[in-house]
């Protein structure tokens, strides 16, 4: 029936974390359920579910994460904000990528 009404629904599986990011915050919705929803042309990505947090402003709050994990690590501020985006936000598994990539 949606389809007929000129609707697409698809599931995105395997979806860990949705960051919303704007200039005086940042919410992070952890293990949500996505779904990506086309109406005449129109795409709408649906997020649902999942356990939500609202961090402060998105920028510093980045920066700090990046200076935390390079003093851990033992590299740049800007190795570490590399790391953390390879890590999907995630502080312990930013130093460990590092920590492994200084050993090899």
């Amino acid at each position: 029936m949606m389809q007929r009404m000129g609707m697409q629904v698809k599931q995105v599986d395997d979806v860990t974390r949705v960051i919303i990011e704007s200039a005086s915050k940042r919410i992070v919705i952890d293990s949500p359920e996505v779904a990506i929803v086309t109406v005449q042309g129109q795409t709408v990505y649906q997020v649902g579910g999942g356990t939500a947090r609202e961090e402060g402003p998105a920028g510093a709050s980045a920066q700090e994460d990046a200076k935390l994990v390079a003093s851990q690590a033992g590299v740049s501020t800007e190795e570490a904000a590399k790391a953390l985006q390879q890590s999907g936000g995630d502080l312990a598994q930013a130093i460990i990528i590092l920590k492994q990539k200084k050993s090899s």
